[in-house]
Order: C-alpha cells, then sequence, then structure tokens
C-alpha cells in the first residue's frame, strides 16, 4: 500500500541504536544503556494513597476535562515552590503543564522553526531533542563544552555570524549525555548574550533536582530578566516517567503561543495524573523523597566510576557528574562504539554509542553509561565484561 505522505515524515525513520537496544529489555542483559530512574524509588504507596483520595473526593472533576494551561494547584505548587528551588521567581501565569518534558521540546521546535533554519546547542547533546529538530530539517551550529559546560567564548563567535540562528537549545545541570554541569559564571555570561542578540534560550533541565553534593544550582533563567529564557522541567527524573508529566515556565506573552500549541495537539494532560502528583506535593515532602533518590544514585556513581578505575585502561576517560543519570567515556579514536555495541549485547552489557548525540555525527568513539538503574552488583560486573570487549577491540 503506498501513502502519499508530507515531506516531513518521509524523513521520519527508526533509529538504528533504539532498534538494537530492545535486548535489553531481557532479563539477564545488564544495561547501562536507557535513562532510566530506579523503579524501586518510585513512592508507589503514596501515589496509590493519593489515587484513592482524588477518587474519593474529587472523582467527577479528576475525570472530566480541564483547562489547557493545566491543574491549578499543581501550576501553583510548580510556579512558586519547585522553580523557587531553582531560585527562579515565577507565576503560575508562566506555567503549562505538558506530557513530560519532551513534548516541551517538540513545542519549541514547533514554535521556532522553518525548514533549515540554524539553532545553537551544545556538542554532544541530548539525543531525544536532536530527534525533534531533525524533524523540523534544523541546521546546527555546535558549541564545544569543557568541564564547565559549553564555552562562551565559542557562543559569541556563532552569535556574530550571519547565520541568524533561531535559539539555543541547552542543558546546563548534569547534562545528557555528559553529565558535564555549567558553571554560575557561563550561566550568567549565556543570558546576557541572549539578551544582548534577542535569541531564545530553551533551558532544558530535568536533572537540576539530583544534585549529589551542595546546593542545587541556580537556573539559567534566574538570570533573565527580558523573557528571553524558556525553562524545561519534568516529575520524570524525581516522581516517575510513567507519569508524564512536565511543565514549560516562560514569558506569559510567549506561553500564551505554548498554550495555543497545546490546545490543537492533545487539549490537555491528563486530569487525573495532574490532580495525584498535585496532593502527593501538598501532603508530602518532595525533596525529602528526592534525598533517597540522591543517596543510591550517588554511591552508583562512584561504584560506577571506581569499577571504570579498575578494570578500564588507563587511556580511557570518563566524565565525574555530580548529579544527573550519566557518566561520558572517551575511548581511543580506533574504536567505533556502535561496533562494540554489537560484540558488548554478545557478553549481555549493554550502553548507547555516542555518535548519535553529535548533532553532525562527527565522533564515534564516544558511550554514555547509566548508573542509576542497574543494582550495585551488576554495575561492577557490567563494568568488567565491558573492559573486556573493549581491550579485544584493542
Amino acid at each position: 500500500m503506498q501513502y502519499i505522505l508530507a515531506e516531513r515524515a518521509k524523513t521520519l525513520k527508526a533509529s538504528e541504536i533504539r532498534e538494537l537496544l530492545k535486548v535489553t529489555e531481557q532479563p539477564e542483559i545488564i544495561s547501562f544503556a536507557g535513562g532510566l530512574p530506579d523503579p524501586a524509588l518510585f513512592p508507589i504507596e503514596e501515589l496509590a494513597k493519593m489515587s484513592q483520595t482524588v477518587f474519593a473526593t474529587d472523582a467527577h472533576a479528576a475525570l472530566q476535562y480541564g483547562p489547557t494551561e493545566g491543574y491549578g494547584l499543581l501550576r501553583d505548587i510548580i510556579a512558586y515552590e519547585r522553580m523557587a528551588k531553582a531560585k527562579v521567581i515565577s507565576h503560575h501565569d508562566e506555567i503549562l503543564i505538558t506530557a513530560g518534558s519532551q513534548q516541551g521540546i517538540e513545542f519549541c521546535a514547533r514554535l521556532f522553526l522553518n525548514d533549515g533554519d540554524y539553532i545553537i546547542c551544545e556538542d554532544p547533546s541530548y539525543l531525544g531533542a536532536i530527534n525533534v529538530f531533525d524533524t523540523y530539517h534544523a541546521n546546527y551550529l555546535t558549541v564545544p563544552m569543557d568541564e564547565d559546560g559549553m564555552i562562551i567564548e565559542e557562543l559569541e563567535k556563532i552569535l556574530q555570524s550571519n547565520h541568524k540562528p533561531k535559539f539555543i537549545y541547552t542543558i546546563p545541570d548534569f547534562q545528557n549525555p555528559t553529565g558535564i554541569t555549567m558553571s554560575i559564571e557561563r550561566r550568567k555570561r549565556l543570558v546576557k548574550l541572549a539578551t544582548q542578540y534577542k535569541i531564545p534560550v530553551i533551558e532544558d533541565n530535568p536533572y537540576g533536582d539530583v544534585v549529589f553534593s551542595g546546593e542545587r544550582n541556580p537556573a539559567l533563567k534566574s538570570f533573565d530578566t527580558d523573557g528571553w529564557v524558556i525553562f524545561l522541567g519534568t516529575f520524570s527524573k524525581t516522581l516517575c516517567p510513567g507519569l508524564r508529566v512536565g511543565w514549560v515556565c516562560a514569558n506569559q506573552k510567549l506561553l500564551h503561543k505554548f498554550i495555543m500549541l497545546k490546545q490543537v495537539t492533545d487539549l490537555q494532560c491528563n486530569t487525573l495524573t495532574q490532580r495525584e502528583i498535585g496532593l502527593y506535593l501538598k501532603t508530602y515532602n518532595i525533596d525529602e523523597h528526592i534525598r533517597k533518590i540522591i543517596e543510591v544514585y550517588t554511591r552508583r556513581r562512584d561504584l560506577m566510576l571506581a569499577s571504570i578505575k579498575q578494570y578500564f585502561a588507563p587511556d580511557i576517560k570518563c566524565t565525574s557528574p555530580n548529579g544527573g543519570l550519566f557518566t561520558w567515556v572517551k575511548l581511543p579514536k580506533n574504536i567505533d562504539a556502535a561496533e562494540l555495541l554489537v560484540v558488548a549485547l554478545e557478553e549481555k552489557v549493554a550502553f548507547v554509542p555516542g555518535a548519535p548525540f553529535f548533532p553532525n555525527k562527527n565522533h564515534k568513539n564516544f558511550l554514555r553509561l547509566n548508573y542509576s538503574n542497574m543494582p550495585d552488583e551488576k554495575i561492577k560486573e557490567g563494568i568488567k565484561r565491558l573492559a573486556h570487549v573493549i581491550e579485544s577491540f584493542r
């Protein structure tokens, strides 16, 4: 059967890596591949109680259509409590509830991009965002990073060029895939440049709460006085991803455009789920719950980094993140991580090759490892197996 599809639909294709990683669903595979939080840490009993309470006290409203912007209580808590944790002063009229922060990324692309437009992002960057931007046939202007994040001098050179990029996309806290965190000084400079050049900044911030030591960093948006920063948040890494609840925090005039997109996309997010999360946040201390997550993930990060040091050759380097879910490994230049994965899967260990994270696909000797979802004993065994596979490639 031959369908006549839109030009945009013709570019859609399954990810080769995702197809390959379907085998990670097998229980014998030690998987460092997905960006998965540990399901053992989900507040299942508490959420079950919230569901029962909502049905007992507010069932008719919870099962009815709701406002596109989202449930009022949930928006209030996000605006005045969750955003305040990131040092952002916001109002509930600046909050739109979305189906995870991934929908926020897609809305940004749909609002700003025409086919062939330029965007600025880190090199490497989040694969899920790259896949969205590719659908809109974006061209990439990439900014290299060091241990303090996006190199601002390189960003300024791009802004001074004639490309006229539509926006800057960045993950400032515990970046996916590298785990790198942007310094506070660079955050200030980035927002200053965005204001000077009148270019929106999409601040994708799913990991900001999951900081292992010290205080949470002030968000880029906390330095934004003129409305150029669009903040994307989510409960996927702090409650559970299956609820699919995130948010956009943006200038009220711009947010109205996001709301209109939401209306024509899916009308609203799940009314019942929003009320359950709102009641959870009102009833329980989510920061206490996050501290339990941090305790587990800190231990697992330490174990993974110690195992890498023990089993990997000294010339293989990795990042040491202070939060989030990932470390980023640099292999010798002659090793293609995609080819390495095929052999690693035979040894029942999985990871994500690094090339797809580079918008221009120009580096093959990197890989991303997730430390949040495997128990301690599997982390050490998995790194040991992976080290053996890497050495076989030498």
